[in-house]
């Protein structure tokens, strides 16, 4: 019998049926495998599908077999990702914020592609973050493989930042914080020079420079968890060493936002303990504390505690 042209593809095709059709759930039988493959303009018989399986087996691929009535199914029983892994990243892309609506189609088409077709149509799901709109950027993915690159060759960056025109500064490290990508980076344009963030999102055009980054000795002992901790919504301001004291019922939310660094003081009736830490003092840091409802007090330094309350005086006669 002469073979067909596609004859050579025999095992790629057979490979790509089993990926596409079958799975833990769904399987065919030789019959069915022998149609498949003749779509691929590729002839097959059943003592030679045998011996072809048994290759794809020595592969890697595993694939095995069950009865079901008179005959047997065939399937691609595991796979690099299983199906719970795969929904667990759709639903993430889904839910970020910062990945475009195109972008996270995409991606997901690209998810689907590590399934069978079956288990494809179980991808197609819907994750809202409530009053969280999905960013309109197409280039998020590649201003941050620019940003991963700069920083791995240690080069200055520039790009447009959103209604801010151009920046130039050294890239050090990303960071992930309340579901955006940060650039935490070393800037000397502007007086005072020093380490600043940027959300990514709001970057455009961002170009690798040939200039080696600067800021080698600030960043020599950066800690980034505490930089993070410190900055509330990613809002700088002046750092003060602040004394929080807080009911008893909010020790976990406390662990959560601050780590277990801070050494929590109870007092002697049990119900409140105190803290410090240190805190780059802003409104939103403010509205953080009054978030709690009175729960949070902010007991030194005196400075800070007039803010919040100079804050809170505004606030009442504003909307008096």
């Amino acid at each position: 019998m002469a073979k067909s042209g596609n004859q050579k593809g025999k095992l790629l095709y057979l490979a790509e049926i089993f990926h596409r059709e079958t799975d833990e759930a769904h399987g065919l039988t030789l019959a069915e495998l022998t149609e498949r493959l003749a779509a691929y303009g590729v002839q097959a018989e059943r003592k030679t599908l045998y011996a072809d399986m048994e290759e794809l087996r020595r592969c890697g691929l595993d694939i095995d077999s069950w009865k079901e009535g008179r005959e047997y199914r065939y399937r691609l029983a595991s796979r690099e990702f299983e199906l719970p892994e795969l929904k667990l990243l759709v639903d993430a892309v889904q839910a970020s914020k910062v990945v475009s609506a195109r972008t996270s189609s995409k991606l997901i088409h690209k998810l689907e592609a590590l399934c069978s077709d079956y288990e494809g149509t179980q991808l197609q799901r819907q994750v809202y973050v409530d009053g969280r709109p999905k960013s309109d950027s197409h280039t998020l993915l590649y201003s941050i493989d620019a940003l991963h690159s700069a920083i791995n060759a240690g080069r200055m960056v520039r790009f447009r930042y959103k209604d801010s025109g151009t920046r130039t500064v050294s890239p050090w490290q990303l960071a992930w914080e309340n579901g955006c990508y940060y650039l935490i980076a070393y800037q000397d344009e502007k007086e005072p020079a020093g380490i600043r963030n940027y959300r990514v999102d709001r970057m455009s055009s961002v170009t690798v420079l040939g200039d080696a980054r600067r800021g080698k000795a600030e960043f020599r002992q950066f800690d980034l968890p505490a930089y993070l901790r410190k900055h509330f919504n990613m809002f700088g301001g002046p750092e003060h060493r602040v004394t929080l004291r807080c009911t008893a019922d909010l020790e976990s939310a406390m662990r959560d936002r601050f780590g277990k660094t801070p050494l929590f003081v109870p007092e002697e009736d049990g119900a409140y303990f105190h803290f410090d830490v240190p805190v780059c003092v802003s409104p939103q840091f403010y509205g953080w504390v009054c978030g709690f409802d009175g729960k949070v007090e902010v007991t030194a330094p005196a400075e800070v505690r007039k803010g919040i309350h100079d804050m809170v005086q505004a606030l009442a006669k504003q909307h008096d």
